[in-house]
């Protein structure tokens, strides 16, 4: 199965759960789809600090495993995103010790923190970005008639079941546009059950 390259596109507060973060991860080549994951806030430092070439005085618990990895001849070579289940995505860390491969099942958060202190890939498959990747295309969206105001307020999660598959489309463009990727997230998720049924 063909393997999708990400990168870390943002990370940002969850406005609706206290104590969480949104990362997004977005295609490093072709279509310009993301994928948002709701995260811990101590994961959420833990990759913020490494992206920002911070030191903490003390190492995190993910710099320890860096320096026990190392310590061992041991590297990450890879974190993959290879399950989406009831909207939790599952990973594993793939090591290499000696020419010996070993993956590892991790918390999606833990891996990529562990990634980006490794330097190494994160990649998921087309099917996890099918089912919850988010597809931004200007081109597309350009055809849509813009939604009336009064269309675009800010409505409580419950209340997505009550709007039309169009109004839904509508407030999924303008999630995107302000990059609310939670929120959007939630939005793709009514779409997605509709299809369904």
């Amino acid at each position: 199965m063909k393997k999708i390259k990400l990168e870390i596109v943002n990370l940002t507060y969850s406005q609706s759960q206290t104590g969480a973060y949104v990362l997004v991860l977005g295609e490093t080549k072709g279509a310009k789809r993301r994928l948002p994951i709701v995260i811990g806030g101590f994961e959420a430092q833990a990759i913020a600090i490494e992206l920002e070439k911070m030191t903490p005085s003390r190492p995190l618990t993910h710099d320890l495993f860096k320096s026990f990895a190392e310590g061992f001849d041991s590297i990450v070579s890879e974190v993959i995103i290879h399950d989406l289940v009831d909207g939790i995505f599952y990973a594993k860390i793939c090591c290499s010790n000696d020419g010996k491969e070993v993956e590892i099942d991790a918390r999606t958060s833990d891996a990529i923190a562990l990634a980006v202190r490794f330097n190494c890939a994160i990649t998921t498959y087309e099917s996890i970005l099918s089912k919850a990747g988010i597809l931004l295309d200007d081109e597309a969206n350009a055809h849509i008639d813009a939604p009336k105001i009064e269309d675009l307020m800010e409505i409580e999660e419950g209340d997505f079941t009550k709007k039309s598959t169009e109004e839904l489309k509508h407030l999924l463009e303008k999630a995107l546009h302000d990059e609310d990727y939670e929120r959007a997230s939630r939005i793709r998720d009514e779409l997605n059950n509709r299809q369904k049924s």
